[in-house]
């Protein structure tokens, strides 16, 4: 029950930091109350979209580091991110892999029919980047979380809705569908409406459901049957693509012998001067104590339960850390809704290795370290950087604790 590095959170940021100490050969336990939001929202890889399209993803990193130095980026430093994306995508070999075109941000289409920058992309999106394309967008009846008209038209494409063979109509989910679509009969059928409405387009979107265990195979048997290039789009949660992600890393983890409690919380801490020794998980009706040399708090923001409020502050949960906070409630929120609101750049401070730090720049403990968006000075959601602070903080906060 003791371990080298217990990682609290199971999301991209806990992830990586527990396949980078176990790929250093630490004994490692992951815990965390879900799969985080990382099944929920990731399709591709955003590092920072706020990197002029132009640009080179290096060159956009080094001047934004300069002009943001209390950004997680600052603290992991243009090597540390270099190494952790190669890290990640080293994760991902073919068929299924990531990859970036000409080291720049690229432009996806979305399910709002907008393009959207992101920098690592899947194979079964790549088809996808060139808007100038000529593509026929395909939805299902039933399925309400994608309307190929509505993606479509914004992009000067066509849209056509199928129905779904031997389904009457009712409400679809996303699992559903990419469970059905990784059957070759229902892939037999779906290749055969589409092709009939080719119209002289080159491509096929389909909204990003092309099965959870084979999306490439799934790909490729559409493109035979078709006969034209299929490339996947972003939909509303849940995201079948974060579903690969998060699956790849748990078989990875798993075979490296990284032990892994999913479902649970922690009731507690164990503190004995400034070092944590354990957690307290419970699992009713008892409490077991699980103790470690070394901690990370990957838990993430308020959706995941890393942070709280209440009328008066923010608060972290299990060690209490102090979390930066624009002071009282009236000032969390600028009076327009589509203003920047000082609530959404809250967080933990930390010094260069990721150790909670108060206001006075004390580092709080000795052997605890914060990853992911947990931490204070970004506004992800704007920047377009939350996957990249999650791989990025995730790697180097367990790269520091043991320095590897």
């Amino acid at each position: 029950m003791h371990y080298d590095l217990i990682v609290m959170g199971m999301g991209l940021s806990g992830l990586m930091a527990a396949r980078t100490a176990a790929e250093a050969g630490k004994k490692v336990l992951i815990i965390g109350k879900g799969m985080g939001c990382l099944t929920l929202f990731s399709n591709t890889i955003d590092v920072l979209g706020k990197i002029p399209e132009e640009a080179r993803l290096k060159d956009g990193l080094s001047q934004w580091i300069q002009d943001h130095p209390d950004h997680p980026y600052s603290k992991v430093g243009l090597i540390g991110i270099d190494e952790s994306l190669s890290s990640f995508t080293s994760l991902f070999q073919s068929p299924y892999s990531f990859q970036t075109i000409g080291d720049r941000n690229s432009f996806i289409p979305t399910g709002a029919g907008i393009m959207r920058p992101t920098y690592l992309i899947p194979d079964t999106m790549v088809a996808g980047v060139s808007g100038n394309k000529k593509a026929l967008i395909v939805g299902f009846k039933g399925f309400r979380d994608f309307y190929a008209g509505y993606v479509a038209n914004p992009l000067k494409w066509r849209g056509v809705t199928l129905s779904i063979p031997d389904v009457p109509n009712q409400e679809i989910s996303a699992t559903a569908l990419s469970r059905w679509i990784e059957k070759r009969s229902f892939r037999e059928r779906i290749g055969e409406e589409v092709k009939k409405r080719l119209n002289g387009e080159t491509s096929v979107g389909f909204p990003a459901l092309l099965g959870v265990n084979d999306p490439m195979g799934v790909k490729m048997d559409l493109e035979e049957k078709i006969g034209v290039e299929v490339f996947e789009i972003p939909t509303l949660p849940p995201s079948i693509p974060g579903m690969r992600i998060f699956n790849r890393f748990k078989e990875w983890l798993i075979r490296r012998g990284v032990n892994i409690l999913s479902g649970y919380s922690i009731s507690k801490v164990s503190l004995k001067g400034r070092r944590c020794e354990g957690i307290h998980v419970h699992h009713p009706p008892v409490s077991t104590l699980y103790s470690a040399d070394h901690f990370i708090l990957a838990t993430g923001r308020f959706m995941g339960g890393g942070l709280k409020a209440d009328r008066r502050r923010i608060f972290e949960p299990v060690f209490n850390l102090p979390v930066s906070q624009p002071g009282s409630q009236e000032k969390w929120f600028e009076k327009s809704f589509f203003d920047e609101h000082p609530v959404h750049r809250v967080g933990i401070l930390t010094d260069s290795s990721l150790r909670p730090i108060g206001e006075a720049g004390k580092v709080i403990f000795e052997n605890v370290r914060a990853a992911g968006t947990i931490l204070a000075g970004h506004y992800c959601l704007d920047e377009k950087s939350r996957e990249g602070i999650e791989i990025a903080t995730g790697y180097w906060a367990a790269k520091n604790t043991f320095q590897i």
